[in-house]
């Protein structure tokens, strides 16, 4: 099977690695800039836009998430798999969304949805009965407890902990390291134990680079 890549970045390396463990043989990258010819060990053979002319599977690798909608809906038409890391936990009835990546050593409890174009890395934790929207990011070692809801395209920072039965809205940045133990219903950064609000949303979601 042939899977090409969008995003030529260490995240692109990551998910190319999954990518092969899913039983990929062949794997190539798409990026803009020109000075790359390769992701690690597999070819970058030309720029974003000719995902148009791509007839295999398409993956978008792109840590920020504003580009990764971006691009998700822009090559709507491409099936674009979930890549789920074989030494993942994750329970039978989770629902995973397309062109989400959950890497080694995360955990998926029962009851759990998660939405399209999610991250969920290495070694976090996402317990039972959590509603995780589009284009989420859980960072490493992050964790939720259970029966928590996070919004589009909010990221849950390195190392930081949702409690349990908490509700938190699209466009946050929890920072790394954060505790959140009451619901946040205004989209900013958020940092500190317990968490506080320390930036509203400007308009423009700075949740991850473009690579």
């Amino acid at each position: 099977m042939k899977l090409t890549i969008l995003g030529a970045s260490g995240h692109g390396k990551v998910v190319a690695d999954i990518a092969k463990l899913n039983g990929y043989d062949e794997i190539e990258f798409l990026d803009d800039d020109g000075s790359l010819s390769y992701c690690g060990r597999y070819p970058v053979t030309g720029k974003c836009m000719q995902a148009e002319d791509v007839r295999n599977d398409l993956f978008i690798a792109i840590g920020n998430a504003e580009y990764r909608e971006r691009f998700m809906e822009r090559f709507s038409d491409k099936h674009m798999p979930a890549l789920i890391h074989p030494d993942s936990i994750i329970a039978d009835d989770a629902v995973i969304g397309d062109g989400t990546v959950v890497m080694a050593g995360a955990v998926i409890n029962p009851g759990t949805v998660i939405g399209k174009g999610v991250i969920v890395n290495t070694c976090s934790s996402v317990d039972h009965d959590c509603d995780i929207g589009d284009y989420v990011h859980v960072a490493v070692g992050a964790h939720l407890c259970g029966t928590v809801n996070i919004g589009n395209k909010t990221w849950i920072g390195a190392g930081s902990t949702v409690s349990n039965n908490i509700d938190i809205c699209g466009g946050c940045m929890i920072g790394a390291g954060a505790v959140v133990i009451r619901n946040i219903d205004s989209p900013g950064t958020y940092v500190g134990v317990p968490v506080k609000k320390i930036k509203p949303d400007n308009g423009r979601l700075m949740t991850g680079s473009s690579r």
